[in-house]
């Protein structure tokens, strides 16, 4: 999925002599946390956020009065070094970017003009999303030898009990090279049946690993 799909293109903005006043307005009417600030020509300049106006305010309330604050232009407070990314980025490559850069907002450019922002949350709930985590059904994980051809073995088995694949989530064994770990949510809210054909089939299924479920 690429970030065109979910990123928000109805956006509000602002211009670098705008009021805190104005940004703060339009941060709380709107219930929002970031703010970017473009020229006339629609150029990303910069961003303005909540926490950029909270960390500004003790400093400044010393020396002037609130609405001195108030009434200062927000190009003295906004960042200026501004990451952004591209409509045709993928999703998991944002979520990276969040990850290495502890960022809340990504605005996204095309051919230098704001297109659109994504959020954490948008990039979480994508996330969400995808995985099914938010469909009815059941998760189980597989430990399986790290070879090609092994996730279609799997995928069979699991086929025979009918069985809708909500995603599938493969990730490295951490303590075992050789091996890899399939992740699998499926559309049934019990699973026994296919568990069983994957351990008669000599895979081993890490979870669930409880009472009452055969080994």
């Amino acid at each position: 999925m690429i970030i065109e799909e979910i990123m928000k293109k109805d956006l509000i903005t602002l211009q670098p002599d705008a009021t805190i006043k104005t940004a703060l307005h339009l941060l709380r009417t709107n219930k929002i946390r970031h703010i970017p600030v473009i020229d006339n020509n629609l150029k990303l300049i910069g961003l303005i956020s909540d926490r950029d106006i909270k960390e500004a305010i003790p400093s400044i309330l010393q020396k002037e009065s609130q609405e001195d604050l108030l009434s200062k232009p927000i190009h003295l407070f906004m960042k200026k070094d501004v990451i952004t990314g591209h409509p045709l980025d993928f999703v998991e490559d944002v979520a990276v970017i969040f990850y290495e850069h502890n960022i809340g907002c990504l605005p996204i450019l095309n051919e230098d003009q704001l297109v659109g922002i994504v959020t954490e949350t948008d990039v979480m709930r994508t996330f969400v999303e995808l995985t099914g985590a938010n469909q009815p059904g059941s998760r189980f994980e597989i430990k399986v030898p790290n070879k090609a051809g092994v996730l279609y073995e799997v995928v069979k088995i699991i086929k025979k009990r009918n069985s809708m694949i909500h995603s599938v989530l493969v990730y490295p064994d951490k303590s075992d090279d050789r091996y890899k770990i399939l992740v699998f949510r499926v559309r049934t809210m019990n699973p026994v049946g296919t568990i069983d054909d994957l351990k008669k089939d000599g895979y081993m299924v890490l979870w669930p690993n409880m009472p009452g479920i055969s080994s």
